[in-house]
């Protein structure tokens, strides 16, 4: 997967260069308590987990850190039609892209019945992907 992740951020090229803040290297965000393949009843917790980089509010310019966005049921970032603009302009605000921008480490999400994907995505204080961007692996889920 994260070799995927690459290949889409190459393919960008310059525009993943106009994105956000820079990341250091080894940053990674993570599921903390759900896994790929998971079954749940919604509503369910997932927690956010963040190492190499801390967690600050939107609007907070501070090196190194950024807070929290949850894609749900969309391409994993570098593969969506719309993510040139996402990484230069910022994370939309809608059902698919969920914004924690209180710096929150966990959310209580309520999804309907079937087959989910999720993927975490760190934001600079403008919401937009750091450059490399900080992603997790998109894992699926089913809600019973």
């Amino acid at each position: 997967m994260k070799h995927s992740i690459a290949a889409a951020l190459i393919a960008f090229g310059s525009q993943v260069l106009a994105g956000g803040a820079p990341s250091p290297e080894g940053a990674e965000v993570y599921f903390i308590n759900i896994e790929d393949g998971a079954s749940v009843q919604s509503p369910f917790v997932v927690q956010f987990g963040l190492s190499g980089m801390g967690v600050a509010p939107a609007g907070t310019e501070a090196e190194n850190t950024g807070h929290h966005h949850i894609f749900i049921n969309r391409p994993p970032l570098g593969e969506g039609a719309e993510d040139a603009d996402l990484l230069e302009n910022g994370v939309p605000t809608d059902d698919n892209h969920r914004h924690f921008g209180g710096g929150q480490t966990e959310v209580s999400l309520d999804l309907p019945p079937g087959t989910h994907t999720l993927q975490l995505v760190l934001g600079d204080e403008f919401h937009v992907p750091h450059t490399p961007p900080v992603v997790s692996e998109v894992i699926s889920i089913t809600v019973n």
